[in-house]
C-alpha cells in the first residue's frame, strides 16, 4: 500500500493449484505481462507496457538470468512482477518492468513431495522436493527440487527433454545472521520449431500437425548458476544484506531457418504456390555472468517523520561469445541454400534430411561491466501522506567488438565505451483511510545498448521517462483488493534500423522515440464463501512518436492492445469429508497485434 508503483506477486498456492508447465501459464494471472513470441519453441519472449523483457529485466531470486532459454516452473515459490521503470534498484533495465523468480527455500521441518504429470502428446514429468533440517540441527537446513520432463509436440517430428535440480542450504549463525547458498541448474535439448509459415502475410492453410523444419534439427541449452545471500540484522529496525551469483549460459542451436527468412520467401505464384528455397541456420553462445550486491535497510525518525531507507551499490561483468558460421560449403555458388520443399506437399522437389559440414569461421568477444550506487527514503510525512525519493547513478563499460577466426587470425580492438547517468525517482502516496492509497509516480529509466552504429561505435544508452497514477485499496477486511492504474511511457532515443540498410544488417541508430501510455485493472479476492477470484485487464498503446525510418504515429510490432483474464476457484469447506479438494476455471484474453514487419517510410506496405 505505500509503494507508489504497480506490482503483483503470484504465489506457490496459485502455481499448484493451477499445475502450471510454462512460466506463459505463471503469466496469465497478470494482466498487462505476456509472451510476445515463442522464437522456435524454445523460449518465451515476454514483455510488458510495450516493451520487451530482455535479460536484463528477468531475474531469479534477485540476480539476473538469461532468458534465452524457458525457465523451469517445477521450483517456484513465487512470481513477481514490477511493472514500468525500476532502473534506481536494478540498474540498466528496459522500461516495461522487472520479472523476478523466487525459488523454494529450505525449511528446518521434515517434509517433501514426490508428483508425476502427464498429459497430451507423450508429455511425461515426475518431480521430486525433498527439506528439512541436517542431522536434526537447529542451524542447517536443506532443500532439494529436481524435475525431468520429457514431451511431443501438437506438430509432428517436435520433441523436448529438460532436466532441472535447485539444491539450497540455509546456515543459522548465531540469532542475527543467515546465509543462503543456492545451486540451479537447467538443461534443455528440443528440436527447432518455427511454424508453419506465411504466404503474403497471411499464414498458410496446412495442417496444423506440419512441421517445417528439419528431423535433425536441434537447439541445445544449459544454464547453471550459484549464489550467496548473507543477511544480518544490526538491531531490530536495521538490516544488511551481501548477494554474490556466478552464472554461465551456453546454447547451441542447427537447424532450417525461419520461413520467410533472409528474403527466402514462400512462394505465392500460381506456378509454384507453397514453394519454399529453405536455408540453413547455425548459432552457438556462451555466456558468463557475475553479480555482487551490498545493501543496509533500516527505519528511523527524523524530528516526528518516520524514515524507511535503502542504500547499497552493486557490480555485475557480463562476457559474451557469440560464434558466426560458414554456409558456403553448401553450394557452388556459395548460397545458403539447403533444398526445396512445398509446404503443401507436393512431391516435385527432392527433400535432403542429411546433415551438412557447417564449421565456424569467427567468434565474437564482447565484454560489459557494470555498477551502480542507489538511496531511496520513504518519508511518512503524516499518517495519510507518504513521499518516495531516490536516486541511483550507473556507471557501464562496454568494450568494442572483437573477432576471434578460427584459422587464427584475431581482430583485437582493446577499446572500451563507458556511460553514466543518474535515474531519480519520486512518488507520492495519499491515504485517505488506512485501506486506500491513491498514488502518483516518476521514474527515469537507463537502459545500456550494445548496438553497433555504422562509424563502429557502441549507442548511447537510452533514457526513458515514466509517469504513473494509480490507486490500491484492501476493502471488506481484505477480503477484496481492487487497483488501477494509469501510465505513459517516453522513450526518448529508440533503437531503430538504418532507413537505407537491409533489415538483416545488424547496425542501429539512435533515431526514434516511442510512446507507450495505457491503463491496467486488478481484482483479487481471499476465501469469500469458499470462493477465490483473482481478474484483470490492461489496455496499452505503444506508437512511434518520431522516427527517421518508421512513419509516425504506426504501432509497435507484437504488443497487444488489450489482454484480461479470469480464474475462479472453490474450495469445500476443510470440516467436511472433501476438506481438501479444490474446483476451479480460467480465462486468459490476449488481442489483436501487429504482427509481420512494421510499414517504413521507404516500403508502406
Amino acid at each position: 500500500m505505500d509503494l507508489p508503483q504497480a506490482s503483483a506477486v503470484v504465489k506457490q498456492q496459485v502455481i499448484e493449484r493451477q499445475q502450471v508447465q510454462t512460466l506463459a501459464d505463471v503469466l496469465q494471472n497478470l494482466n498487462g505481462v505476456y509472451v510476445m513470441g515463442n522464437a522456435g519453441g524454445y523460449q518465451e519472449e515476454l514483455a510488458s507496457r510495450g516493451y520487451a523483457f530482455g535479460s536484463n529485466n528477468t531475474f531469479k531470486n534477485g540476480v539476473r538470468f538469461n532468458n534465452s532459454m524457458m525457465p523451469e516452473v517445477s521450483g517456484l515459490e513465487s512470481v513477481e512482477v514490477l511493472k514500468g521503470g525500476n532502473a534506481i534498484l536494478f540498474g540498466t533495465v528496459g522500461a516495461g518492468g522487472i520479472l523476478n523468480i523466487i525459488t523454494k527455500k529450505p525449511k528446518f521441518t521434515q517434509g517433501g513431495n514426490i508428483s508425476f504429470q502427464t498429459g497430451s502428446y507423450d508429455y511425461y514429468k515426475p518431480v521430486i522436493d525433498i527439506y528439512g533440517a541436517i542431522n536434526h540441527s537447529k542451524h542447517v537446513a536443506y532443500r532439494i527440487n529436481s524435475s525431468f520432463t520429457k514431451a511431443g509436440s501438437f506438430r509432428d517430428n517436435v520433441k523436448s527433454q529438460r532436466f532441472y535440480i535447485n539444491p539450497s542450504f540455509l546456515i543459522k549463525i548465531g540469532n542475527k545472521t543467515d546465509v543462503l547458498i543456492e545451486a540451479d541448474y537447467t538443461q534443455d535439448n528440443r528440436n527447432l520449431d518455427f511454424g508453419t509459415g506465411a504466404i503474403n502475410y497471411k499464414i498458410a492453410n496446412t495442417e496444423r500437425s506440419l512441421y517445417l523444419n528439419l528431423p535433425w534439427s536441434y537447439n541445445e541449452a544449459d544454464q547453471i548458476s550459484a549464489t550467496s545471500t548473507i543477511t544480518h540484522k544490526l538491531s531490530d529496525n536495521w538490516q544488511l544484506k551481501s548477494v554474490l551469483s556466478t552464472r554461465n549460459f551456453n546454447s547451441k542451436q542447427f537447424g532450417a531457418t525461419r520461413p520467410n527468412a533472409g528474403g527466402q520467401f514462400i512462394d505465392s505464384t500460381p506456378a509454384n504456390y507453397g514453394r519454399w528455397v529453405r536455408g540453413l541456420v547455425k548459432n552457438k553462445n556462451i555466456e558468463n555472468y557475475s553479480f555482487g550486491s551490498f545493501d543496509i535497510t533500516g527505519k528511523f525518525k527524523t524530528g516526528r517523520f518516520q524514515h524507511t531507507l535503502l542504500a547499497g551499490i552493486d557490480a555485475d561483468i557480463t562476457k559474451t561469445k557469440i560464434y558466426r558460421y560458414d554456409y558456403s560449403k553448401l553450394r557452388a555458388d556459395k548460397k545458403n541454400i539447403y533444398d526445396t520443399v512445398n509446404i503443401f506437399g507436393t512431391q516435385q522437389y527432392t527433400q535432403r534430411n542429411d546433415i551438412p559440414d557447417v564449421p565456424w569461421n569467427l567468434y565474437t568477444s564482447t565484454p560489459i561491466s557494470r555498477v551502480g550506487i542507489y538511496v531511496q527514503d520513504l518519508a511518512e510525512i503524516t499518517s495519510k501522506l507518504k513521499v518516495l525519493a531516490g536516486i541511483r547513478y550507473s556507471y557501464s563499460k562496454t568494450g568494442m567488438l572483437d573477432s576471434i577466426y578460427a584459422d587464427g587470425k584475431k581482430i583485437l580492438h582493446n577499446k572500451n565505451w563507458s556511460d553514466d547517468a543518474f535515474s531519480p525517482r519520486l512518488g507520492i502516496v495519499y491515504q485517505p483511510r488506512k485501506k486506500i492509497s491513491v498514488f502518483a509516480s516518476y521514474t527515469n529509466t537507463y537502459e545500456l545498448n550494445t548496438a553497433i552504429d555504422s562509424f563502429n561505435n557502441v549507442l548511447k544508452p537510452s533514457i526513458i521517462d515514466q509517469f504513473e497514477l494509480g490507486i490500491k485499496t484492501m476493502l471488506l477486511n481484505n477480503l477484496l483488493s481492487l487497483n488501477a492504474t494509469g501510465y505513459i511511457i517516453n522513450n526518448n532515443n529508440a533503437l531503430q534500423s538504418y532507413p537505407n540498410l537491409s533489415p538483416t544488417d545488424s547496425r542501429r541508430e539512435s533515431g526514434g522515440q516511442t510512446k507507450s501510455q495505457g491503463i491496467e485493472l486488478d481484482i483479487e479476492t481471499k476465501n469469500i464463501l469458499g470462493f477465490i477470484i483473482n481478474a484483470g485487464y490492461s489496455y496499452n498503446d505503444t506508437r512511434y512518436t518520431k522516427s527517421t525510418l518508421y512513419n509516425p504515429g504506426s504501432r509497435l510490432r507484437y504488443n497487444p492492445s488489450h489482454t484480461a483474464n479470469l480464474h475462479a476457484y472453490y474450495h469445500v469447506k476443510p470440516t467436511t469429508k472433501l476438506g481438501q479438494l479444490h474446483a476451479g476455471v480460467g480465462a486468459y484474453y490476449v488481442g489483436q497485434r501487429v504482427a509481420g514487419r512494421n510499414a517504413t517510410k521507404a516500403n508502406p506496405q
